[in-house]
């Protein structure tokens, strides 16, 4: 079986990783890939953009099965762009990608489904967002550019100066078309989580929840970006929540978007807030979410490559998926600037042999001369697991500490506060 993957990060580092080691032994090619995916896959220089290169490449190697890793490719099209081909695809249709495609039409189709969210506005004009702002006056309060904009495009104002500013930032041209529009939401309190379920548009197989770190600095302090790292599983949500999740939030949006024309299929992400009134849908991913799948992936017990071809030829009912009982931890290492730039091309040491129970995956590297260097914003993605978190935490950042480049810069609190859990 010959699979390729599209994206070079470090999700699709972990998914290259997990998909070899399946028992369908298949031929893993990536595109483009990056120097830790090339020690375990082929890597095949076309950008992620480029449909019809990818589609031609997949035609000419008789690619059973493409896996699409960013959201780009998903939203611009090339699940039908490949079945026009024949060719399977790994991934929902155009239609229904633009539940991350666009977050009014994400929001205007919860509505219509019932699931649960917060009250939001739209506008396209900056003088009616501003005029809505002095109106309104509650603090904080949430804003996001509708398209898609890196995770670099949301702003959660403390104060009317804020929110004011990130008004004028989006249709300032900062996001390009991803600003033409801007939802404004009430900011909504609680625990914040990832769901990942795998569907065939009918049947729908639950992942193991986690947790992800969306700011740059510890305590939640700074800019929002991509994501500074993630734990898994989450030891303060009972079963039943994650029920209640599934229910109220995963079925109701995938019955619509099959009732609108655009049944999904693939991977669907939603980020969820647990408040005092029940589990209430943040916003929805079209793919694996960056970094919550490489402390995911580890613990999967599953084959996932025989997971992906169910959902893709609509035979994933009566399956089922096992874990590990093994905890994980995610550390990003991000360059010097980000996230509002990167650097590349500092050396990075330390990368040789690791102990047990940690992972690495290459998110934003460069090689020379077998030489590792930065090449972007996110750099590397270390893992560490274990029986319990206070275990899979020290494993992670005693490999953060012998890793080393110029300029890098890392949370120092993540899952600081399941370790607590842990211990009640």
């Amino acid at each position: 079986m010959r699979v390729l993957v599209v994206g070079g990060g470090g999700r699709e580092h972990a998914l290259v990783e997990a998909i070899a080691a399946s028992h369908l032994e298949p031929e893993v090619f990536c595109a483009p890939g990056n120097p830790g995916i090339a020690r375990i896959a082929e890597v095949v220089d076309i950008p992620v953009d480029d449909l019809v290169a990818l589609r031609d490449f997949a035609v000419s190697r008789s690619i059973d099965l493409t896996v699409v890793g960013p959201e780009i490719p998903l939203i611009n099209g090339i699940s039908e762009c490949f079945w026009e081909e024949g060719l399977q695809v790994f991934g929902p249709s155009r239609a229904a990608a633009r539940i991350e495609g666009s977050k009014v039409f994400s929001k205007e189709m919860m509505r219509h489904a019932g699931v649960p969210t917060a009250e939001f506005e739209v506008f396209d004009r900056e003088d009616r967002a501003l005029d809505y702002l002095h109106r309104r006056n509650e603090f904080p309060i949430v804003l996001k550019a509708d398209g898609v904009a890196s995770g670099k495009g949301v702003t959660v104002a403390k104060t009317p100066e804020e929110a004011e500013s990130a008004v004028r930032e989006v249709f300032g041209g900062r996001f390009g078309a991803a600003g033409e529009r801007i939802l404004i939401e009430e900011c909504l309190v609680g625990r914040e989580a990832s769901i990942f379920v795998v569907t065939d548009g009918e049947n729908i197989l639950p992942f193991l929840p986690a947790q992800d770190y969306k700011r740059i600095g510890d305590g939640d302090e700074g800019p929002n970006t991509g994501g500074m790292g993630a734990y898994s599983p989450l030891l303060w949500m009972e079963p039943a929540t994650y029920g209640q999740i599934v229910e109220e939030i995963i079925r109701p949006t995938l019955h619509q978007l099959a009732l609108i024309g655009a049944p999904y299929t693939g991977l669907l992400y939603a980020g969820v807030m647990v408040t005092e009134d029940g589990p209430k849908a943040l916003e929805f991913n079209c793919r694996f979410g960056d970094p919550e799948t490489q402390a995911i992936l580890p613990r999967l017990g599953s084959d996932l490559l025989e997971l992906m071809v169910a959902t893709s030829d609509g035979t994933l009912a009566g399956r089922e998926i096992s874990w590990s009982s093994d905890k994980a931890v995610c550390v990003v290492l991000a360059s010097e600037g980000y996230p509002e730039s990167s650097h590349s091309g500092d050396e990075i040491s330390g990368l040789g042999d690791l102990p047990a129970g940690v992972y690495v995956y290459h998110a934003g590297t460069s090689e020379r001369d077998g030489r590792f260097y930065t090449n972007g914003g996110r750099v590397l993605n270390i893992i560490g697991t274990g029986p319990n978190v206070l275990e899979a935490r020290a494993r992670a950042y005693a490999a953060v500490e012998s890793i080393h480049f110029e300029g890098m810069q890392y949370r120092t609190d993540i899952a600081l506060e399941a370790i607590e859990l842990e211990e009640i």
